[in-house]
């Protein structure tokens, strides 16, 4: 059983890495939105109970079998920290990871987040949000906050610049020994 957070900023591929491991590996792939958020339509307008997020979590993490976590769970996710085995921290230029950003918020909502859409205003406040990673205080989802929590951890961090093909950073993850000694077990 292999246990990995993948971690980065809005936009970096954590989602799009997490799933690709979990289906290279067999394993649970959980989302950190899916537990944060209620499912509301609009959707991530309204945060569910910090006590049921984290029950929710720890019981998709008890399933037989390993997982990967993608997202961010600063702050609410404390009770999974000591279980990683390998931690990955995407990291990508700004300006592209807010062109992967804009351009994934058009596909999924198109004219709702447009001019007078419904969508509009939370889609403005969301971007803006996601521009400021880069910049902003350890006291929200950021660089800052990233980089001074994982100076916290015990699980060994790989570092990767997500601009790379999701290929070549599935090979690398999967070659850490964290993750290929346990690979070896599984056989």
């Amino acid at each position: 059983m292999v246990h990995i957070h993948v971690m980065g900023a809005s936009g970096s591929g954590t989602t799009s890495l997490g799933r690709a491991l979990a289906d290279r590996l067999d394993i649970a792939h959980l989302d950190t939105d899916d537990f944060f958020w209620l499912p509301t339509d609009p959707p991530f307008t309204t945060p569910r109970d910090s006590d049921e997020r984290i029950r929710l979590l720890l019981e998709a993490t008890r399933r037989p079998g390993g997982w990967i976590v993608s997202g961010s769970a600063l702050k609410w996710g404390r009770p999974l920290e000591p279980l990683y085995d390998l931690i990955v921290f995407l990291t990508i230029q700004p300006e592209l990871r807010m062109a992967r950003i804009r351009a994934r918020e058009a596909a999924r909502y198109g004219q709702r987040i447009g001019p007078g859409g419904d969508m509009e205003v939370k889609s403005g406040e969301f971007l803006a949000w996601a521009a400021s990673y880069d910049t902003a205080g350890p006291e929200r989802r950021s660089l800052a906050a990233h980089e001074q929590w994982l100076e916290t951890q015990t699980a060994p961090v790989l570092r990767l610049d997500s601009s790379r093909d999701i290929d070549d950073l599935l090979a690398e993850v999967l070659l850490h020994p964290a993750i290929a000694a346990g690979a070896v077990r599984r056989r």
